[in-house]
């Protein structure tokens, strides 16, 4: 969606809402596809003593598995993001500013990219997850599954010999 923000760069103290759901189903995360509502984007853009910004508040339903146990993980995510806009950079780069040179701006690329940077590297069904025994693979958040678990690695031995 092109957000025109002609309007908010002209006049000090103007301001414009947008409100939309974007669809990232087929967006692929995690070696999957975990968005499972339409994400939904409402952006305020505003002209502050000459500074433009714009503020995007987003919520969305995601499923995802637990990277210890791998059960299901539902959870409903809410994030907020704030740019500063100007319509030409003085510096070749600068990360502080979205140039719109056009005054206008594409919000699904950067809500796209704002939640995908801003989305976590490891899930987990909950903090203390115990996570799958390594020798039968019994999912120890259920409880114990009476596998000896205290076996040394045959590279360590020599170490354990040490300590005798």
């Amino acid at each position: 969606m092109v957000f025109d923000l002609t309007e908010v760069f002209a006049s000090d103290g103007s301001s414009k809402r947008v409100s939309y759901d974007l669809d990232m189903s087929q967006v692929e995360f995690g070696g999957g596809y975990p968005f499972t509502s339409p994400v939904s984007v409402k952006a305020v853009a505003q002209n502050t003593a000459g500074m433009v910004s714009v503020s995007i508040d987003t919520a969305f339903d995601f499923e995802t598995r637990c990277d210890r146990c791998f059960d299901e993980i539902k959870r409903h995510m809410d994030y907020h993001f704030v740019h500063r806009l100007i319509e030409a950079l003085e510096e070749e780069f600068n990360d502080d500013y979205i140039e719109t040179p056009d005054r206008s701006l594409e919000l699904d690329e950067l809500v796209s990219s704002d939640i995908l940077l801003e989305l976590p590297s490891k899930f987990l069904c909950r903090g203390d997850c115990q996570g799958l025994c390594q020798k039968c693979g019994h999912n120890l958040n259920l409880g114990d599954c009476g596998c000896d678990r205290q076996e040394i690695d045959p590279r360590l031995v020599q170490l354990q010999n040490l300590l005798d």
